[in-house]
């Protein structure tokens, strides 16, 4: 599937350490895998864990669902490994955690070559303040928003509402669209709560993002369904489009839908909705 069109509603962190994960993960709804290096992996197994993430995707069996590879930080004595052993090694994307300024994605490019896409976790002050020039950098394929990091390092509460977080939020959206690259909220920590876990993913949607980091293969189904045109949103834009048609053709300049004028750029919208949903009608039927 073409990078550019591809969802990313729900982007699943796996531990590459836990093997019946790797297994399970071919056959789970997620848009996306970021199998994970870095966090979910303790010092002593990061080497097998190496070894089995490369041996499974070698095998694949993955289908449509993007394969993003989150390696150690170049400055640990991990990250140099990771990438040699896997760069290569059949995943869609690098993410490269502890980013800061746009100087540490290029330590990646040189190391990686020209044609891996990078994605960038985006989890400290810093890298927020410098998010559209690590945004615009030309292999930076895709912003990950890292909240308990930022959290952490803010020294800020933990709210429903991610208020002392939102001007990251914002600025990361901000900055990957500038760039035309896909923006990747946050995890939920609380897996078992669906009721918070859609309210999120409804602010994240409303806010810009893509799509929303997951924790727990329990999460895809609300991200997924969050993420998706609604049939509302699908019903409208179809009107919208309509409308818009029969207004050019009629010669009367204006249309009206619901009280309200259509313009180019509504039906600009409009038909990414539909694509986007006509794109996923697809996937499920493969």
């Amino acid at each position: 599937m073409d990078a550019a069109t591809r969802p990313y509603r729900s982007v699943l962190y796996i531990p590459a350490s836990k093997e019946r994960a790797l297994e399970k993960a071919r056959d789970l709804p997620c848009d996306a895998i970021i199998f994970d290096l870095e966090d979910a992996v303790a010092p002593d197994a990061k080497a097998g864990a190496r070894a089995a993430l490369a041996a499974a995707l070698e095998t694949g069996g993955y289908g449509h669902r993007a394969k993003i590879v989150r390696i150690n930080a170049l400055t640990s004595e991990w990250g140099l490994e990771d990438v040699r052993a896997l760069k290569d090694a059949g995943a869609d994307a690098i993410l490269l955690p502890k980013v800061n300024t746009r100087s540490d994605v290029d330590n990646l490019v040189d190391l990686i070559g020209d044609d891996m896409p990078i994605w960038v976790m985006m989890e400290t002050p810093v890298s927020v303040f410098n998010a559209r020039d690590i945004a615009s950098h030309g292999r930076v394929a895709a912003l990950v928003t890292g909240t308990n990091d930022l959290t952490k390092d803010l020294g800020s509460r933990t709210r429903p509402d991610r208020l002392p977080l939102m001007l990251a939020l914002q600025s990361i959206v901000m900055a990957a669209r500038a760039a035309r690259i896909i923006a990747i909220d946050g995890v939920y920590n609380r897996f078992r709560d669906g009721e918070g876990l859609a309210a999120e993913c409804e602010q994240g949607r409303d806010l810009g993002f893509d799509g929303k980091t997951l924790i727990h293969p329990a999460q895809i189904e609300g991200a997924n369904r969050a993420f998706a045109p609604t049939s509302s949103e699908i019903d409208l834009a179809q009107r919208q489009i309509a409308a818009h048609e029969a207004s050019q053709a009629s010669g009367e300049g204006v249309a009206v839908v619901d009280g309200t004028i259509v313009e180019n750029l509504h039906v600009v919208a409009a038909r990414r909705i539909l694509a986007k949903a006509q794109l996923l009608a697809e996937l499920e039927t493969t």
